[in-house]
């Protein structure tokens, strides 16, 4: 009688077991939380952990608690495409968030776009969804639609001849690349054009060409890391006089911090409502959800919101929001009601998808930005 009873007991822990594992909706999540590029990781590593964590507590998603599986990949590409390939075949989850940087970004698309799995990127190069991948969506403004922000800017201040100093890393690279492609539409000639590689300490020399160039209004910075923080300090040391624009990927206050007050007063570029949620219209659609974001996520972390945890907020937001609409943690399920999202209100934006947009912003999202006072302001 005692070995039924403890028979029966145990076939009821087991199924206790079986239905809580049932219960659990596993996501994904590779990201730069260490390395070179842990200042766009950490913030987003602790962003997940963080709405995770929320959402489980108010009841989860239809009912189901989530379970973030999250890598270190450290900005290595080899190594995000290692665990991606661990979170689709070992882990099983139904969806990849990650994908910190471009490099680690493209790695991934294969495994995702071959297993089948959404992927949602937190990477800045428009390569990553033009042309539009079936399983590939994205966060950030693309590099293209930062271009285009800063030269609405250079055109409505009367800039049309600029000089150019670009990261050669995949961001720098692509961005540059674009800014190339659209400065025509803006009546904009690139009279100057210079660059730096990742390890470079003094962009003097560079800064100097620009400087002594015929023509030059102003000067751009495609780039993120520390490189535009030297960049910033450089070209103050060598009182160049114009205006200095600089990346959305360097949209933090860290760069402020790197690049020091002084030397980063006037730099102007393209930014999301986040890093100035304390000064948004109370009318501002995205002003709630920014605010809500900075204050849990400040409270939580003792840090400063950046721009670049923002991404991951809204690519979670944009995920959860998809499998409660899907009722079903079927992959394709899942990847449909994703490019179906509409009118989601994240931080970087208003996000409606389509079958031809895995982006879902447009310029009006980005918002001009300038540094005043150690601080950020808008100035359209």
């Amino acid at each position: 009688m005692k070995m039924t009873t403890a028979t029966a007991l145990a076939t009821i822990m087991a199924l206790g077991i079986a239905t809580a594992a049932q219960a659990e909706i596993k996501i994904g999540a590779t990201l730069s939380a260490t390395g070179p590029a842990s200042f766009l990781g950490d913030p987003e590593a602790k962003t997940l952990e963080m709405l995770v964590e929320e959402i489980n507590a108010a009841g989860g998603v239809n009912g189901e608690q989530l379970k973030l599986v999250l890598y270190d990949d450290g900005g290595d590409p080899n190594k995000a495409r290692t665990f991606a390939t661990r979170l689709v075949e070992d882990d099983e989850v139904v969806a990849i968030i990650g994908g910190t940087t471009t490099g680690t970004t493209m790695s991934i698309i294969p495994v995702a776009e071959d297993a089948e799995v959404p992927f949602i990127s937190l990477a800045g190069a428009i390569e990553i969804i033009d042309p539009v991948k079936h399983w590939v969506f994205k966060t950030p403004h693309t590099d293209r639609m930062a271009c285009q922000k800063i030269f609405e800017d250079m055109k409505k201040n009367a800039i049309s001849k600029i000089g150019v100093i670009s990261g050669t890393d995949g961001f720098g690279a692509s961005m540059y690349k674009q800014c190339v492609a659209v400065a025509g539409d803006y009546g904009i000639e690139i009279v100057a054009d210079e660059t730096y590689g990742p390890q470079d300490a003094d962009m003097t020399p560079q800064l100097t060409n620009i400087k002594g160039a015929a023509g030059v209004q102003a000067v751009l910075n495609p780039g993120f890391g520390q490189g535009p923080s030297i960049v910033t300090r450089n070209y103050s040391q060598l009182a160049v006089g114009l205006p200095l624009y600089q990346s959305h990927g360097v949209a933090s206050d860290g760069f402020i911090e790197l690049a020091g007050a002084k030397a980063a007063e006037g730099v102007r570029l393209p930014g999301t409502a986040l890093l100035v949620a304390g000064i948004l219209a109370d009318d501002d659609p995205q002003k709630a959800v920014v605010t809500a974001y900075k204050t849990a996520y400040e409270g939580k972390t003792g840090a400063a919101v950046s721009t670049f945890g923002g991404y991951a907020h809204d690519a979670l937001r944009i995920l959860v929001d998809a499998i409660g609409r899907a009722g079903s943690t079927e992959p394709e399920a899942i990847r449909d009601a994703i490019e179906s999202t509409s009118g989601l209100v994240g931080t970087t934006g208003v996000v409606t998808m389509s079958a031809e947009d895995h982006l879902g912003l447009d310029l009006s999202a980005f918002r001009m930005l300038e540094i005043k006072d150690g601080g950020w302001t808008i100035i359209e």
